[in-house]
Formats: structure tokens, C-alpha cells, sequence
């Protein structure tokens, strides 16, 4: 993979209480970008936003930048981790 496009599939899928699943790198920009100010402002969103700014330029780091960002909605509780 030599760069990240909306469209490159991320690590690995990521499901949401709410019904969404996190596919893509456009759905975890559009994810990351609806984020409020206070979100934002907490370690884990900073980092997960970090992250996927890392794997824009090095898409070596996609992988982490996934496994960050569920990290971040884990803490946010909003993972659906029924029937794992």
C-alpha cells in the first residue's frame, strides 16, 4: 500500500453500538472529525487523532492507528463487542 485513500480498508473492522461499523479510513476521518472539542481535548481521541494523521503520511502505521482508535471508542464505550 503506498498511500491511504477515504476508500482503503482499515486494519480491521471496528463495530459501533450505534449499528455503524468502521470500514474504512473515510469512516474513521468522519468519525474522528465529528468529534466536539471536549472529545478532542482527551488523551485517548488525541492520540487516535495522531495516530491517523501518522498513518496518512506512513501508511505502514494503519494498523496502530486502527488498534488506537478502538482503544479511544473502548474508552468511549461505544464498541458493540457483542458475540466477540
Amino acid at each position: 500500500m503506498l498511500e491511504l485513500e477515504k476508500r482503503s480498508p482499515l486494519a480491521f473492522a471496528i463495530a459501533l453500538k450505534d449499528g455503524r461499523t468502521l470500514e474504512t479510513v473515510g469512516d474513521a476521518a468522519d468519525y474522528l472529525s465529528a468529534l466536539n472539542a471536549d472529545q478532542r481535548d482527551r488523551a485517548h481521541w488525541k492520540t487516535a487523532i495522531m495516530m491517523f494523521n501518522n498513518a496518512m503520511r506512513e501508511p505502514r502505521y494503519l494498523k496502530i492507528a486502527t488498534m488506537n482508535l478502538r482503544s479511544a471508542l473502548v474508552y468511549d464505550r461505544v464498541v458493540d463487542d457483542a458475540g466477540v
